[in-house]
């Protein structure tokens, strides 16, 4: 239960910070981030599994590009769902959608599985015989 609040805020969080990144997307307060992040989750969680299969061939023509746009799409819808979250045209959308799907995951890197904050250290590989330690 914690894991999932950690990630909500998370997405709130990079919600805030993309609409500081971009003039056409608005958050009047961080209740209407935090909002917006939930419904957002939920349409990740139900609707976008199914938006993907839907539009597979295009997505698979475009490379994986495609997915761009279904991000957009969806953080458009929670745009007209939610009060005091706006999002001003297509192409603040897919940015939008690009910047806050970097920074939840760049964000989201430094939790664990239990929800805890990891420090990330770096590996320093030394090399004995055939194998690496």
């Amino acid at each position: 239960m914690v894991t999932i609040l950690i990630r909500w805020m998370v997405l709130t969080l990079s919600i805030i910070i993309a609409s500081y990144f971009l003039d056409g997307i608005h958050v009047r307060d961080f209740f209407s981030a935090f909002l917006a992040a939930a419904v957002l989750g939920v349409l990740n969680v139900l609707l976008r599994p199914i938006l993907i299969i839907l539009t597979l061939p295009i997505t698979i023509f475009s490379l994986g590009l495609f997915m761009f746009v279904i991000n957009a799409f969806l953080l458009a819808m929670v745009s007209g769902v939610i009060p005091g979250f706006e999002v001003h045209g297509f192409w603040t959308a897919v940015f939008g959608a690009l910047i806050i799907s970097i920074i939840n995951w760049l964000l989201s890197s430094f939790i664990i599985q239990r929800g805890r904050i990891q420090r990330v250290d770096y590996v320093d590989l030394k090399k004995k015989g055939d194998r690496w330690e």
